[in-house]
C-alpha cells in the first residue's frame, strides 16, 4: 500500500467527519468530541496539544490519527484518535499512521505512548490492532464508559526512553489543558 501522510489541512475536515460518522463502533457522542479536538487542532495547531495526520490512498482521504503530549508527564504521549474509513481498512493504513505518529513521538523525546479504548466486543479488532502493534494492556476500570464497558489502557514504550530521561523539547514544552480521553 503506498500513500501520502500528511498534516491535516482544512479542507480535510469534512472528510474526516464523514469517515468518522461511517464507523459503527463510534457512538454520536465520541464523533462530537473527535470533531472537537480536530476543531481545536485547525484552530491552534499543534499547540492545541493536538497533533493530526491524515492519509491519502489513491487521491482520497483514507484516515487520521490524532494524538498529543500528555500534560504534566516528561515523555508520555496519548494516542486520542486513529480512525481509516470501512472500505480502506485491512489495507494497512491504520499501520502506517500509527507507525508515523510513534516516529514523531519518538522524534520529540517521546517514550511512552498511552492509549484507552472500550472493552466492548465491537472493539475486539481495535484491540487486536493495538496488541499487533507492540501495545500491552496495562489497566482495566471496570463499568468506566457504561455497565459492563470498561476502560482499558493500553501502552507502548518507545526507543527514547533509552536516552536521557530529559529531552530539551520538555524544556520547550508549554503545559496545555487536557482534554477528556475517549475510546480510539
Amino acid at each position: 500500500m503506498t500513500g501520502v501522510i500528511r498534516p491535516m489541512l482544512p479542507a480535510d475536515r469534512a472528510v474526516l467527519l464523514s469517515i468518522l460518522d461511517s464507523i459503527p463502533e463510534f457512538s454520536s457522542e465520541e464523533v462530537l468530541v473527535a470533531r472537537e479536538v480536530i476543531d481545536d487542532y485547525l484552530r491552534d495547531g499543534p499547540r492545541s496539544g493536538y497533533n493530526i495526520l491524515v492519509a491519502e490512498d489513491g487521491g482520497s482521504i483514507a484516515g487520521y490519527v490524532c494524538y498529543g503530549p500528555t500534560p504534566l508527564t516528561h515523555g508520555t504521549w496519548d494516542l486520542y484518535w486513529i480512525a481509516v474509513s470501512p472500505e480502506k481498512q485491512g489495507l494497512g493504513i491504520g499501520g502506517r499512521l500509527i507507525t508515523l505518529a510513534e516516529k514523531k513521538i519518538d522524534e520529540s523525546g517521546g517514550r511512552l505512548i498511552t492509549v484507552e479504548t472500550s472493552s466492548k466486543k465491537e472493539y475486539q479488532k481495535t484491540r487486536q490492532f493495538y496488541l499487533h502493534h507492540g501495545y500491552q494492556i496495562v489497566g482495566r476500570f471496570p463499568d468506566f464508559y457504561a455497565p459492563e464497558d470498561d476502560k482499558l489502557v493500553l501502552q507502548k514504550r518507545l526507543e527514547a526512553q533509552l536516552r536521557s530521561a530529559v529531552h530539551p523539547a520538555f524544556a520547550r514544552r508549554q503545559p496545555h489543558l487536557h482534554r477528556p480521553l475517549t475510546h480510539s
